[in-house]
């Protein structure tokens, strides 16, 4: 006699067909991050909108994006998996296609805050799925196809839309959404199926943990997106959402610790591999992101390359991590994942020193090997500690895992950008200072190197110029560009440091084989 009350069976469907239908959602979305950010002068004109209102429109959806990540995993058990991802890409479709017809800035930013809520949920779903439909042994594999799209979109993404921008409108980064969203949802509901441990009975919801999460959260993300903007702690805005979200994420985690239905499992952090994964993966993303934002600020602000030059400078180190996380994913089984993984991050280190070295006559070539040689380090750090970091939970924890990883990978990010920025700014004014030291007309040195001055003068054809000024205006200028550049220098040397420091941590995470035999309990 047949089990009525038994789930009915999941059908089995290619994996590389369910690798497309939820990767293909993923690298839209991260593409949609970063690809609003060069339209933004262009959106500024044409909704009449200051410079700092035009900021929202990557603020709202950074904050909605960073809200819903964490609760991915509770929300699909309780609705289905299938169900919040068609939900999910209909959300960010819909709104993707409102966007571009925003009429004004308060429009453009609602439907923005509604494409994060959408979008935000998958990457965390695509991540758990990938590692439920390719088996154990196969997950390096599925780690470097979900690594490609994850490091590869903030590269693909400001190129394309400049492009778009430039031809097109900037209406058009939203509207190209449309068909490649259509074209998911339409896979989504042919290719993805509900394991049986995903259905579970509807519980009490967790409104304290969801609502102090979300404004904890939110609070947060502004913070970090604003604070270099309105000068930190010098502005009671920041301080009180600093505020608010320290005392909401404490509260949360307390609550959560004991709640017995949360909307994050907290406990998972118990599971020693995972912490120290998570640990890694938010320093070490904190320093590869504010590298990849100080790179083209270098490349168009000190040594006059447009936007398109930038961008084929960073192509390389895409195209080397394009063509290296395949081959990391099948040496997964060959090698220890954690030899990888400190070798990635000695590359990472390796590049990050050599582009401390930039000068402002640093040619095309020697700064393309550095990121070429990122992207080898990159592809031999993602793959290895997304492996270790997730192979030891059981299928059932993937996605609330899976939401913890890409939370704290983007938090990492958002930190990172963040911290880049002030110190840039800070060393500037400190290098400025120390060398403009050296033009009083009472200082010996300065007339001692009257002569060496002289030299650069002559070499740069600025000494006729400068006689007619009769001012050191000419070589001021000069003096700024170089504190700017040795404090560009600063930072690549101060974010290596992040790279080699965090190698030792490597010795707290158990060996891959170890972590599936503790997965397979």
């Amino acid at each position: 006699m047949n089990d009525l009350s038994a789930p009915a069976p999941v059908p089995q469907i290619n994996k590389w067909l369910v690798t497309i239908t939820v990767m293909l959602p993923t690298i839209i979305e991260i593409l949609d991050m970063s690809v609003a950010n060069v339209a933004l002068g262009h959106m500024q004109g044409s909704l009449s909108a200051g410079l700092d209102e035009i900021t929202w429109v990557l603020t709202s959806y950074l904050v909605s994006n960073a809200i819903i990540i964490p609760i991915t995993g509770w929300l699909s058990a309780t609705f289905g998996r299938k169900n919040y991802l068609i939900f999910s890409l209909g959300l960010f479709t819909g709104s993707s296609l409102m966007c571009g017809a925003a009429p004004s800035l308060e429009t453009l930013i609602l439907f923005r805050i509604l494409q994060g809520i959408g979008g935000g949920a998958l990457q965390p779903l695509a991540l758990s799925i990938l590692l439920e439909t390719f088996p154990p042994k196969q997950h390096g594999i599925a780690m470097a196809v979900y690594g490609i799209g994850i490091v590869f979109g903030p590269i693909l993404g400001p190129l394309l839309g400049g492009y778009i921008t430039d031809n097109l409108s900037w209406r058009w980064i939203f509207y190209i959404n449309l068909p490649l969203g259509g074209i998911a949802i339409m896979m989504a509901l042919l290719f993805i199926f509900d394991p049986p441990y995903i259905r579970q009975a509807r519980t009490k919801i967790d409104y304290w943990g969801l609502g102090l999460l979300c404004v904890g959260l939110g609070s947060l993300q502004v913070v970090l997106d604003r604070g270099e903007r309105e000068d930190w702690f010098a502005s009671s805005f920041i301080v009180w959402l600093s505020i608010i979200a320290v005392v909401c994420l404490i509260s949360f985690v307390r609550l959560e610790w004991r709640h017995p239905s949360p909307v994050v499992r907290l406990q998972i952090f118990k599971n020693r591999s995972f912490s120290t994964g998570n640990l890694i993966m938010f320093f070490c993303f904190f320093a590869f992101f504010g590298s990849i934002v100080l790179l083209p600020i270098y490349l168009q602000n000190l040594m006059g390359y447009t936007a398109s030059l930038a961008g084929l400078v960073l192509g390389p180190g895409g195209m080397s991590t394009l063509i290296m996380m395949p081959l990391v994913g099948r040496l997964i089984g060959v090698v220890d994942a954690r030899l990888m993984l400190a070798a990635g991050m000695l590359i990472n280190a390796l590049a990050l020193y050599l582009m401390s070295a930039f000068t402002l006559t640093t040619d095309f070539w020697s700064v393309i090997w550095p990121r070429v040689l990122q992207g080898i380090g990159i592809s031999l750090f993602f793959v290895p500690l997304s492996t270790l970091t997730l192979s030891s939970l059981s299928k059932p924890e993937m996605g609330n895992g899976s939401a913890i990883f890409n939370l704290l990978r983007n938090l990492g990010g958002s930190f990172g950008v963040a911290f880049i920025t002030t110190v840039l700014s800070r060393r500037t004014q400190f290098h400025q200072t120390h060398l403009i030291e050296g033009f009083s007309i009472y200082d010996f040195k300065l007339q001692q190197a009257q002569p060496t001055i002289q030299q650069f003068l002559q070499r740069s054809g600025l000494e006729e110029t400068t006689a007619r000024q009769g001012s050191l205006e000419v070589i001021y200028r000069q003096l700024q560009q170089q504190a700017v550049m040795l404090s560009f220098n600063d930072v690549f040397w101060l974010l290596s440091l992040f790279f080699l420091g965090l190698i030792p941590f490597i010795l707290l995470i158990r060996r891959r084989r170890d972590a599936i035999a503790q997965m397979g309990h």
